[in-house]
């Protein structure tokens, strides 16, 4: 039998980020920065040991809570604002042998930094460095979002013409050539770097001979400043990218719906509501909501309203939008209510979507087969559901579900 390879994950996270301070252990998307690396590390079929290397205390501490070795804090010399990757590797390295008589067969890094990753990247990096002997490491790239052809160098004297930075051979001018005749350039990421430690004990982080892992550019990003962060967490929530995250795996629509569920202030309401000096209440909704509801219930789907609110108000929307309401729901109670209502009509939950805005829709999240959130819904919502909506409670979002149902219907 062949023994499987040591595959040894450091994930390097110092304390003195000046960008973005703290950020390793600052929160995207809900959860530490460092908790995404550390997901990809753990959720890999190949990965044997997840370690991280720092200097923080506190990091060391968050590392623990999801899952990372800390054996070692890493000595202040190397975790200065201009140390390299390699003196870090290194001492990780010469610290498990000394102490620990370890050597993997593989390392990998994986930089917090570039927290958004394909389901399988690890996985494919090791499978690459394995199938292929002769390769000294593997590097995750992504299309160049510049052409480097048509680059150009500046002379000292700015009177002086330019300098095309670099030639191809064949094309005079590449700087005037079609894009589609130059030769196709990759820009390395931070997703992974999968290295044999000989490298790292010859002096470098990837040897001669490095072989491409080519990763879809949608997941490129790397988190230099707060507007990388603002769009980095907008493309986990709305990008639809299956991505490896630190939470439960995102399930998919059932294929056969039987009921939509939704919450009322929030969802089918934008969560704000008028009150008048007589403690009368209106609410805003979205017509568009109530209009679909028709040729949703002509394919087979039920709809019911579950709300804690007891009020005249969302019975008088229900009846508008012509669905089934439950009021007057505790407001830990909404599960149970649900598991009895799907009892009475004898539907499997794992065919019902719900969709929910706030933290006591969650428990409901747990017990159906699809679990949507609104745009604008509360975090931990955002986090615990399958799928985001791009419009807000009250401004579609409901109609946004509905027409993706009625679609996947008619596939």
């Amino acid at each position: 039998m062949v023994e499987k390879p040591e595959i040894l994950v450091i994930i390097p996270a110092r304390g003195g980020s000046k960008g973005i301070p703290r950020k390793n252990i600052r929160m995207f998307s809900g959860y530490p920065l460092i908790a995404w690396s550390i997901a990809a590390a753990k959720k890999s079929k190949s990965v044997t040991r997840v370690i991280v290397s720092t200097d923080d205390p506190e990091i060391a501490a968050v590392a623990r809570e999801w899952g990372a070795e800390t054996p070692f804090l890493r000595p202040a010399e190397f975790a200065q604002d201009k140390t390299t990757d390699l003196p870090v590797f290194e001492h990780a390295l010469k610290w498990l042998k000394e102490n620990e008589n370890y050597q993997p067969d593989i390392v990998i890094q994986l930089r917090p930094t570039s927290p958004i990753r394909p389901l399988h990247c690890v996985d494919d990096a090791v499978k690459i460095l394995l199938d292929h002997p002769q390769a000294d490491s593997v590097r995750g790239i992504v299309p160049a979002g510049q052409n480097p052809h048509k680059m150009w160098k500046l002379r000292p004297d700015l009177n002086s013409p330019m300098k095309n930075l670099i030639e191809v051979e064949g094309i005079a001018e590449p700087y005037n050539a079609p894009r589609q005749i130059l030769p196709d350039i990759y820009w390395q990421t931070g997703h992974i770097d999968a290295i044999r430690p000989e490298a790292i004990a010859n002096g470098s982080m990837s040897g001669k001979n490095v072989f491409p892992l080519l990763i879809d550019p949608k997941f490129t990003v790397d988190l230099d400043n707060l507007n990388d962060w603002m769009r980095a967490e907008w493309l986990v929530k709305f990008g639809e990218l299956e991505l490896v995250t630190p939470g439960k795996p995102k399930r998919s629509l059932p294929k056969n719906v039987k009921i939509l569920a939704l919450d009322f202030d929030g969802v089918i309401t934008d969560n704000r509501v008028w009150v008048d000096e007589n403690g009368h209440e209106m609410i805003a909704a979205n017509r568009s909501d109530s209009l679909i509801m028709t040729k949703i219930k002509e394919k087979g789907i039920q709809v019911v309203i579950i709300s804690s609110e007891t009020n005249s108000v969302v019975s008088a929307r229900a009846k508008k939008m012509r669905v089934e309401v439950i009021q007057g729901v505790g407001i830990n109670d909404k599960a149970s209510v649900l598991a009895d209502h799907l009892a009475q009509k004898g539907v499997d939950p794992s065919t019902v979507v719900f969709i929910g805005n706030d933290i006591n829709d969650i428990s409901c999240f747990e017990f159906v087969g699809w679990a949507v959130a609104v745009a604008d819904a509360m975090p931990p919502v955002l986090n615990a559901a399958d799928h985001i909506t791009k419009n807000n409670g009250g401004h579609g979002a409901v109609r946004e579900i509905c027409d993706l149902l009625l679609e996947s219907i008619s596939e």
